[in-house]
């Protein structure tokens, strides 16, 4: 018996614009286990936010998701009609999104959106509707749950919008969590706050997440394994500590390169990416990397690698990894 609660299989994802075909995410697969939490990091653009889109099937039109599976618990997402799929959202399957003030809507109070979203996915009167949303403010470390309850987004802070939104996330336990860059519009001190809270929720309700970030070093406390995507392509897949300790794909050394390390000497300069992201309509024949790339050789330029299994747990699309017989 399979333990995977996810499973992504040659996920394609395009968008049909007047200018072309932008082919956002092209042939990604990964697998998720319950209680695991998965990190999807590259810059803007990569196609990670599409990636998760397509899992709970928010991709709008001129999107559209072009071939491929999403398995979840043994059913594939892509082939439940809308009302089905409104079964799992929030009550299965629940986003965090990067903003919580598009989100949040600013003319209620939250404790009204809490006990609404209570309300529609968990099918609970009103009454325990706002015990469950009490208990959610609670959970999420919000002072005052019941003073908040009846404040306005406005009036929170950052921080606790973000913790708010959360609390929303979680109204129906969901087995997993989507965090898109949920601490992005946050000062360093609120991120560490918000991710020390995913970090416990993880152990408190064995939930399984996936968090979407751009910033290598947010995720390695808090995930068991990594996703690196450049240009609508998964180039690197590893558990955190190869990551970190043994990179393979030259667009993850430059990844960790541009990470300050708390022991860099006084003048040491942050080493940045060089060029700029691939064009999404006219992508190259090769590695989409290869203009950037200090290793390029010429079938970078011709041919997209390969992934190439360096161990188990650890695999690398790069041509530097080939091996002649």
């Amino acid at each position: 018996m399979t333990n995977k609660l996810l499973d992504v299989q040659n996920l394609k994802v395009s968008f049909f614009t007047h200018a072309g075909e932008v082919k956002a995410v092209n042939d990604v697969s990964f697998s998720l286990d319950h209680g695991e939490v998965i990190g999807i990091v590259g810059e803007s653009g990569s196609g990670k936010s599409v990636t998760s889109y397509s899992i709970i099937r928010l991709i709008d039109s001129p999107g559209k998701v072009k071939e491929g599976t999403i398995m979840f618990e043994g059913k594939n997402l892509l082939g439940l009609d809308e009302k089905a799929m409104q079964s799992v959202r929030g009550n299965e399957i629940s986003m965090i999104f990067q903003d919580p003030m598009t989100s949040l809507n600013p003319v209620f109070k939250i404790g009204n959106q809490l006990v609404e979203a209570a309300m529609q996915h968990c099918d609970v009167n009103r009454k325990k509707a706002k015990e469950i949303a009490l208990n959610m403010l609670k959970l999420v470390g919000i002072p005052s749950p019941e003073k908040r309850f009846d404040q306005y987004p406005h009036e929170f802070s950052g921080g606790m919008r973000q913790r708010a939104m959360i609390a929303m996330a979680l109204t129906c336990d969901p087995k997993l969590l989507i965090a898109d860059e949920p601490t992005t519009a946050l000062d360093v001190t609120i991120q560490a706050q918000i991710l020390e809270l995913l970090k416990e929720l993880k152990q408190k309700i064995n939930m399984s997440i996936i968090l979407i970030t751009h910033d290598l070093g947010i995720i390695s406390d808090l995930c068991d394994k990594v996703l690196v995507m450049y240009a609508g392509k998964i180039v690197e897949e590893s558990l955190i500590d190869d990551i970190f300790y043994a990179p393979k794909h030259p667009y993850t050394l430059g990844l960790l390169r541009s990470i300050p390390k708390l022991n860099s000497e006084e003048h040491d300069r942050l080493i940045p990416i060089q060029g700029h992201p691939v064009d999404m309509l006219n992508p190259p024949a090769g590695c989409a990397f290869a203009p950037r790339c200090e290793h390029c050789m010429k079938i970078c330029l011709a041919e997209y690698p390969p992934m190439f299994t360096i161990s188990e747990t650890h695999k690398a699309a790069c041509w530097l990894l080939y091996e002649k017989d």
